[in-house]
């Protein structure tokens, strides 16, 4: 499936879970809109300025990216299974 949002991508955040705790990008740029984020497994993911995801946070299925509104100099909190790779692309117009 293709999609073109008509969005230049940015930054590229690579968070490898090591444990189940949940592990945070960088902080956005100020020019950040929107993030891509992926991953290879199942995962939930939180926004914010210092997010925590947890097992009731929003739901990532593996193999199928999701583009999000985001607040500049914000983060991506991600958890899921020891092993998982996620990919949190920043997206401006």
């Amino acid at each position: 499936m293709s999609f073109n949002y008509g969005l230049r991508p940015g930054v590229i955040h690579h968070v490898a879970l090591t444990n189940t705790n949940s592990t945070a990008t960088g902080t956005f740029a100020s020019t950040t809109e929107y993030v891509r984020v992926c991953s290879d497994s199942d995962v939930h993911i939180n926004f914010g300025a210092a997010p925590v995801a947890t097992a009731t946070s929003i739901f990532i299925p593996a193999d199928q990216p999701e583009i999000f509104k985001v607040s500049p100099n914000h983060k991506c909190a991600c958890i899921g299974s020891s092993g998982n790779k996620i990919s949190v692309t920043e997206m401006g117009a």
